[in-house]
Order: C-alpha cells, then structure tokens, then sequence
C-alpha cells in the first residue's frame, strides 16, 4: 500500500497536485499578510503609497511563486538543492565585491531590473543543502565527526560572508535554524555542547574582531538602554513607550502616536509589531501571535507527516526558519535581545524577505503535497 501510495502521488496531475495543497494552511498566510498591508497603510498616514501597495504587488507574485515551488516534484528540489545553494552563495561573494550600500550595510546586489539581497535567499538555500546532505547519509555516518565537517562548512561559510555584511541577525537566524535540521537530522546532543562551548570560549574573537562598532553598541544598549536615550537607546525606549501606551485594546487604527508623530523608527519595517500594538494593544497583538501559532503548528505538522527524510529536513528547517523571524523580531522590539534588525515575516515592508518566505512556504506546500512519497536515502533524484 505504501509503495501504491508512493506511486499515485508521483503521477499526479497538475490539477490534483493543486487539490493537495494545504489550503487552510494559505488561508492563514493572506490573513497574516492583510494585517501587514493594513498596518503599512496606517504606517504612511492613512495611504496605500509607498508600502502597502508595493507589498501587495510583491505578495501576488510572492504566492504565484510559491505555488509554482509547491506544484514541481519534490525530486527535482532534491536534484537542485546543491545548485540552489551555490547560485546563492555566489551571489553572497558578489555582494562582498559589488554590492552597493544601503542603510550603513553592504548587503544588496543588483540584478538589472530589481535588487535582492542575496543574505535571505541564503535561509531557504542553506535549508535544502543541508536536508539533501543528511538525506543520503545514514544513522552510522551521521555518528562519524568526519561526516559533518561538509554541512559545517556549508554554514560556516555564508554565515561568515552574511556577518562581514555587517547582518548579525540574519547570521544568527542561518546559524540556529542549521542547528535545528543537525538536530532534526540525528546529530548527538554532546556534539552540539562541544560546538556550543567552542563559540563561547570564541566570544572574545568576535567581540573584538567580528563585531562591527554599532553592533557592540546595539548590545551594551540591550544591557542598559538608559546610558544613551537620545541615541544608542532611542529605538528601543520608543519601542518600549508604544507596546506600553496601547494598553489592553489600543489607542484604535490609525490613531497610533508613537507612530504617527514619527517618535517610533523604521516603524514599517523593524518596529511594525510596536506599531500594531500601539493601535491594537494587547489583544491585537496576541492575535497576531495566534496566526503565527497556527502556521507554526501546521508546518511542523506538515514536516513530520512527511514520510521522505528530505521532506521532513526541509519541512523542519523552513518551519523553524519562519520561528526564528516571529521570536527574534517580537523580542528585539520588546527589549528582551539587542535590536539585530529581523523583519517581521509576512508583515514588515521588504521585497526580498516576502519573495523568501514564501519561497519557503512553497517548499513547504511541496512536502506536504509529496507526503507519501518515498525517496531512497541515495536517490539524488536523477532515476524518474
């Protein structure tokens, strides 16, 4: 039966494959994108220019693609997932060679007719290398330290390229979200320990030498934001004052202060959460936050339901990819960790982080229409 199961799924018609595909699971996606498209709106004063509609625009052909990404055989994505990962990855080198600056950080490369940052493709990209790596290795390899030395280096090195940017939070996020598809994959906890006392005893390395100077001082702000109110600590006291002056229910829509006086920055992008709290307070964030809950528990859902190795890696790593967006953004603005710059994933204004997301998200519909579908751990994909 499962090898029936296997052989119905591979011969699936287009029409059929679109039948499949998690439709409750979309829904929730252009839920969470309109609350993003109404507080862009009232981000620009009551208009649908220069954000909203731009966003729109974006979202479209954000959910084109990832329909398309959902409907091709999940064996072709574990055929490409190396060459994905290495156009992105030149992509990262010719940013550290051409790319133009933008907002005090050299992270965006232009392609002709539109510019994309390569750093967030990079989180989509390093999630299908290495669920293609562990898929073709057994529990006996995975045990041998030699085996990871090739999907550490497959971190290591963008996540190197990324921090030279300087992008200390999409570093982090391409780091942690590794870590969990290592740990999904059967890695032992002691590995992780040594790997994790390793970075603390490098602290000092990159403190001093990594580091850029406003990323030293975005962090002694995170300790005492006090010491600088008009500079280093502007940001998150403003944040602060907005989450606190919403209340329980909000000052209403459009009647945001913080926001509209201009006190709150980068209040489309970075601090859109402090603006949506602001306008809807407590309630309207916890509603948010319930979206979120709801995509999370079914990607998760999506990805161990998955009975190929590769769709569960790639499933968890998307899923655990989009996590990291909620958590650090909704903290970094609550004051709990150092403002590192992670946009809020459906909602914040950003051409290249919406194209990425959903990207994911269509890998993600792609598992979940190839659930039963069976691939060998040697199968690169080349025998159908």
């Amino acid at each position: 039966m499962l090898h029936n199961n296997s052989f119905v799924q591979s011969q699936m018609s287009l029409g059929q494959k679109l039948l499949h595909m998690h439709w409750f699971f979309i829904i929730l996606l252009c839920i969470t994108a309109t609350v993003g498209f109404a507080m862009l709106y009232s981000a620009a004063g009551g208009d649908l220019d220069p954000w909203a509609s731009r966003q729109m625009v974006r979202f479209a052909l954000g959910l084109l693609g990832m329909t398309v990404v959902a409907v091709t055989d999940i064996r072709l994505w574990l055929r490409f997932s190396y060459g994905v990962y290495f156009v992105v990855l030149a992509l990262l080198i010719a940013v550290e060679i051409a790319g133009f600056v933008g907002m005090g950080a050299q992270r965006w490369i232009s392609l002709g007719i539109f510019n994309v940052q390569p750093s967030e493709l990079m989180k989509v990209a390093v999630v299908l290398a290495l669920a293609r790596y562990f898929h073709g290795g057994s529990i006996e390899e995975i045990e041998r330290p030699t085996f990871l030395i090739p999907p550490l280096l497959m971190v290591a090195v963008p996540a190197f390229l990324i921090l030279r940017q300087p992008d200390l939070g999409t570093t982090i996020m391409v780091v942690f979200a590794s870590i969990g598809i290592f740990f999904a994959a059967g890695v032992r906890i002691w590995k992780f320990v040594l790997v994790g006392g390793v970075g603390l005893a490098s602290a000092p390395v990159a403190w001093f030498y990594l580091l850029r100077d406003y990323q030293r001082a975005r962090i002694m702000t995170f300790i005492n934001p006090e010491q600088d109110t008009l500079g280093s600590g502007y940001h998150i006291i403003q944040s602060k004052i907005a989450l606190g002056s919403g209340g329980v229910f909000g000052k209403g829509y459009l009647m945001g202060t913080q926001g509209h006086l201009n006190f709150l920055p980068e209040k489309q992008t970075d601090f859109i959460f402090t603006m949506l709290a602001e306008e809807f307070g407590l309630v309207g964030g916890l509603g948010l936050l319930a979206l979120y809950i709801l995509l999370l528990f079914y990607g998760f859902s999506i990805s161990l339901s998955s009975r190929s190795h590769f769709g569960r890696l790639v499933g968890m790593g998307v899923t655990i990819t989009f996590f990291l967006y909620i958590f650090i953004n909704i903290a970094m603005v609550m004051g709990l960790i150092p403002v590192v710059g992670v946009p809020l994933p459906l909602v914040s204004y950003g051409g290249t982080a919406m194209l990425t997301i959903l990207f994911g998200f269509g890998l993600l519909m792609c598992v979940h229409i190839n659930r039963d579908l069976t691939i060998g751990r040697r199968d690169s994909g080349d025998d159908f």
